[in-house]
């Protein structure tokens, strides 16, 4: 905890933002970080509350120790505060920027609609390490002789490899894309996270022994068997990245696309890199001087609405199918757990108009061309309400409703009948394993992050790669001192 009396005698601050004006003219990070000092004041709000449930299951999937780094902050020890956050995290500068933060949902003061700003401090631990150089390769002192393979470099198979290559083994991860990092780098926008953090976190990992193998796609370039031959133990962390069907009348028509692809089209141009990349659509997309509609309601969906604004939209219209929530939830009935309550993201508060309660009927165009969105209000059944139809002028319209799994061109396409999937209601396909051991139904390979569990939030992959990496050090040399 932080000081006693703390939550009583101080306020809730948060990093504040740019003014959009400024923000939406480029695609750079825009918050403004806080000072040391006001990072300690708020750090002092973390008050004895008895049972933290901001750092179990119900907070935070890595269970962060966030009382005891409160109190380390408030006590000027940044030091000893990135070694504890470091014992649970790997890499929280990733989550401190993109995690929707439930453990502040969690936390005690949320009661009160003022709970402790874990997020901001949880950066400002991260950042500050950094600036002091207590973050630096941690090589392992023995060498186990054993040889991992991870596939894919996202927060799932980052964790992984980190944490068995500080095991003592050696690591070798392969990954698609040119650069490390997953849709970490070309999934989440630049103006939410630069990519600088990955880029120092992968030198790290290589001072620590961990070989990355870049523009690698297995299943294609090389096969999954001839890494299963010469590996003691493979990690497969593909993550969750084919786009759920919409099934709407006009998807065919040149101005609509799936969220991802623009997604990563954009964070490849702020990268300087070429926008051609394995598995999505390689035509431009681009959204200046055009209306656009993003059908959706989630991350991407916002991501989607910052990103177009960036790009100069004139008009960003976002559908979501859910009705509109309340300004406030009923404490009593849900903390601590993720409450259904009006949020409005940093993007969607730079201009975007919402419709809420509204199903997307018709993409419609002329020669081929997208014109409009036909949509209609719904019940609360979402079934569609006759006589509420209504078109919405569209130049560019993107679909981000989700993801149904992992792409099948590669490694599923060659352990076809190999590998035990699990095809859920909504139609997701993701590989068999429990969240104890690990292992897939093919020896000596195992799974772990978005490709296990469906699409889910950088933290949890982070979760994920942890266990993973522990199963495997334990299933390689009998026991492991990996934490759990």
């Amino acid at each position: 905890m932080g000081k006693v009396t703390g939550f009583l005698e101080i306020d809730r601050q948060v990093a504040k933002y740019q003014p959009a004006s400024d923000r939406i003219r480029h695609f750079r990070e825009f918050t403004i970080p806080m000072s040391d000092p006001e990072v300690q004041k708020q750090a002092a709000r973390c008050m004895d509350c008895g049972i933290p449930y901001c750092h179990g299951p119900t907070g935070c999937p890595v269970h962060n120790q966030i009382p005891d780094w409160n109190d380390l902050v408030y006590n000027n020890n940044w030091e000893a505060a990135i070694q504890n956050l470091h014992s649970t995290n790997n890499f929280p500068e990733f989550t401190g920027r993109v995690c929707p933060a439930p453990c502040e949902e969690a936390c005690t003061l949320n009661l009160e609609d003022a709970p402790v700003a874990i997020k901001t401090v949880e950066q400002a631990i991260a950042d500050k390490a950094y600036e002091l150089g207590f973050i630096r390769p941690q090589p392992a002192t023995v060498h186990t002789g054993k040889k991992v393979a991870v596939i894919g470099s996202g927060p799932a198979g980052m964790a992984a490899a980190q944490q068995l290559g500080r095991a003592g083994h050696e690591v070798h991860v392969y990954e698609r894309e040119t650069k490390p990092g997953g849709l970490l780098r070309y999934g989440i926008p630049d103006f939410k996270m630069e990519k600088n953090f990955i880029d120092r976190r992968v030198e790290q990992m290589k001072g620590e022994g961990v070989t990355f193998h870049c523009g690698v796609n297995v299943g294609v370039d090389v096969k999954v068997e001839q890494l299963l031959a010469d590996h003691d133990a493979v990690l497969y962390c593909g993550g969750s990245e084919t786009p759920r069907e919409a099934g709407i009348p006009g998807i065919d028509l040149a101005g609509v696309h799936d969220a991802m692809p623009y997604l990563v089209q954009q964070n490849r141009r702020v990268g300087r890199e070429n926008i051609d990349s394995v598995g999505w659509p390689s035509d431009p997309i681009l959204a200046g001087a055009k209306h656009v509609v993003v059908v959706g309601g989630g991350d991407t969906a916002s991501d989607c609405v910052g990103t177009a604004f960036r790009q100069g939209a004139v008009k960003v219209t976002q559908l979501d199918i859910r009705p509109q929530p309340p300004e406030k939830e009923d404490k009593l009935a849900v903390w601590p757990f993720w409450a259904t309550k009006m949020r409005t993201s940093s993007s969607q508060a730079e201009g975007a108009v919402r419709e809420f309660q509204v199903a997307t009927l018709e993409f419609i165009g002329e020669d081929g061309v997208l014109t409009g969105v036909k949509c209609c209000e719904v019940d609360e059944r979402r079934r569609p309400v006759a006589g509420t139809e209504f078109v919405i002028r569209a130049d560019l319209a993107f679909i981000a409703i989700g993801f149904r799994g992992p792409f099948t061109t590669s490694v599923l396409k060659e352990l076809e009948g190999k590998l035990t999937l699990n095809t859920d209601k909504r139609g997701s396909t993701n590989v068999v394993a429990n969240d104890r051991d690990y292992k897939t139904s093919v020896d000596k390979l195992w799974t772990a992050g978005d490709v296990r569990r469906g699409q889910s939030l950088v933290v949890w992959a982070i979760r994920e790669g942890r266990q993973a990496a522990r199963a495997i050090d334990e299933a390689l040399m009998g026991s492991t001192v990996l934490p759990n």
